[in-house]
């Protein structure tokens, strides 16, 4: 468990404020649903592994250009995403979970197509996992519940990510 929180704490030292927060609300709401502190952990620490490591192989212009139009195709995904996560939170009653988990599923598949060439099954294997964590339909019923114990969590998340699109970071 020390060294969870080690890494962690190491890692949030390189991440903007927002992102931190973002993350940290992540790792809450995977908790609060699955009651599992280590699956929370583990699919939070798998979150980040994926980040960095697509993170390095742009900055080490791995991709070419037919990759490049898809990592343009997840940023418009995501931003979807995104803005949609934003909007079912803000007009309170108006979530779709078919939606919601449609637009994840889709990012997982655009992001695994995107880098089946320059990571390992085991990277490979943590991007579904993240993205299959995140888009359960209960635990997003859950999450968009107005006035649910999740409700203040994905308040936070849908704050952090509004000020993350207004930077231009989304």
């Amino acid at each position: 468990m020390e060294s969870f929180n080690s890494k962690y704490m190491a890692m949030k030292m390189f991440m903007d404020d927002t992102s931190s927060e973002i993350l940290d609300e992540f790792y809450r709401v995977s908790k609060e649903h699955s009651g599992n502190r280590t699956e929370a952990q583990k699919v939070v620490k798998d979150l980040v592994k994926v980040v960095v490591k697509v993170g390095i192989l742009f900055w080490h212009d791995r991709f070419s250009k037919e990759e490049l139009s898809l990592a343009q195709d997840f940023k418009k995904k995501l931003h979807q995403g995104v803005m949609t996560a934003i909007s079912f939170q803000e007009v309170e009653f108006t979530f779709d979970k078919a939606v919601m988990t449609e637009l994840l599923t889709d990012c997982r598949d655009i992001l695994l197509k995107l880098v089946e060439k320059h990571l390992t099954p085991k990277s490979l294997g943590r991007i579904r996992h993240v993205f299959n964590h995140y888009s359960d339909p209960d635990s997003l019923t859950n999450l968009y519940t107005p006035g649910g114990h999740l409700w203040p969590n994905l308040t936070r998340i849908c704050r952090g990510l509004n000020k993350l699109v207004e930077e231009g970071k989304l």
